[in-house]
């Protein structure tokens, strides 16, 4: 019977991942560490038509609040930031003047409020990226704002009625990572420790025992290769572990793109019978040491960059926007193309 086990328990992840496959959603997060301080943040936005993205950056010194609703939020900004906002509405990501990270992943396991919601002052998904990166310039004060702050979760909802169920990972200067998922009111946060990757279903726990399982087998030998969750941020955990660390940043970011890439969902990807599938519609590489913040679209011919150090970031300096829609030319640093714009509307 020893002989069976390895193959019983193989049979039991693929059932699990079988049942935690994406009908519709599929992001990837990779962290790849280079040599010293050098780390990349990449991710992948998936979805099953595209998602207009587009790029703004806001200064310090700006009054925001979390919520149209009477009870909300207030804030005024202590960094500067990038963010990615799709529908013009919407912050699903972005990196602040410190070199912090934040990007928002679907998860179908998240359930975010309690039955005391309406009591609590409202959270719109909409700013809630935005409400960590203006006011946090590490991990851990990310942790502690969310730790001491009480608030429901408001707007969850996209794209005609879409569930915008998420959860997210945090990555400072420093490379120290947290993921933290919702569950009924609570957040839950975790330590990312030496795992470099991370998907959507299952919530985090049951997915570093899957990711255990595999590297148990080593992925030299075998690894998953389906489009499911579990299978590519299995595959992009083992490349992670197993690319150099790069010294140069240019190099950095070629081989972290390579590495996410490899756990993307095929543009066009599709099954017959199944039209809900979900394909990488764009990708981005963060780069905390030296502000620079990548965008990929997958049907442009190259990818850009926004460096943080030329932006006016002041107190009173025009909010600016690049719109990717006009864009598709556009190769390295492309700061300059961002234009003075109006604040974008948030999807409250």
């Amino acid at each position: 019977m020893k002989t069976l086990k390895p193959y019983l328990l193989a049979t039991a992840i693929a059932a699990t991942a079988a049942i935690y496959a994406p009908s519709t959603e599929a992001c990837s997060r990779v962290f790849y560490q280079g040599a010293d301080s050098l780390f990349v943040i990449g991710r992948s936005l998936d979805w099953k038509t595209p998602i207009p993205t587009n790029i703004y950056v806001y200064p310090r010194g700006m009054q925001k609040v979390s919520s149209d609703q009477p009870n909300h939020i207030s804030w005024t900004s202590r960094y500067g930031s990038v963010y990615a906002v799709s529908y013009d509405g919407g912050i699903t990501e972005g990196m602040n003047e410190e070199g912090l990270v934040v990007n928002g992943l679907f998860c179908k396991g998240t359930v975010y409020n309690d039955d005391n919601a309406s009591a609590k002052p409202q959270m719109s998904l909409s700013v809630f990226v935005a409400w960590m990166l203006d006011q946090c310039a590490t991990t851990d004060q990310v942790v502690s704002l969310l730790e001491s702050t009480r608030f429901a979760v408001q707007g969850a909802t996209f794209d005609g009625g879409t569930v915008s169920a998420l959860h997210w990972g945090v990555t400072d200067k420093s490379g120290k990572s947290v993921i933290f998922e919702f569950d009924k009111g609570k957040i839950n946060i975790y330590d990312m420790g030496d795992y470099r990757a991370m998907t959507n279903d299952p919530n985090w726990p049951q997915m570093t025992a899957i990711i255990n399982y595999w590297n148990k087998i080593g992925g030299q030998n075998m690894l998953p290769g389906t489009v499911a969750s579990p299978d590519r941020c299995v595959r992009a955990n083992y490349f992670a572990h197993h690319v150099k660390k790069a010294d140069d940043v240019n190099l950095a970011v070629s081989i972290c793109r390579s590495v996410l890439i490899n756990s993307s969902v095929p543009y066009t990807y599709e099954i017959q019978d199944q039209p809900e599938l979900s394909s990488t519609q764009w990708r981005t590489y963060s780069v905390p040491c030296n502000l620079r913040y990548y965008f990929e679209i997958v049907t442009n011919p190259g990818y850009y960059y926004i460096d943080l150090h030329k932006v006016n970031l002041r107190k009173g300096a025009p909010v600016m926007k690049l719109d990717t829609s006009k864009t598709t030319d556009l190769v390295g640093d492309a700061t300059n193309r961002l234009r003075p714009s109006a604040p974008f509307t948030p999807m409250y």
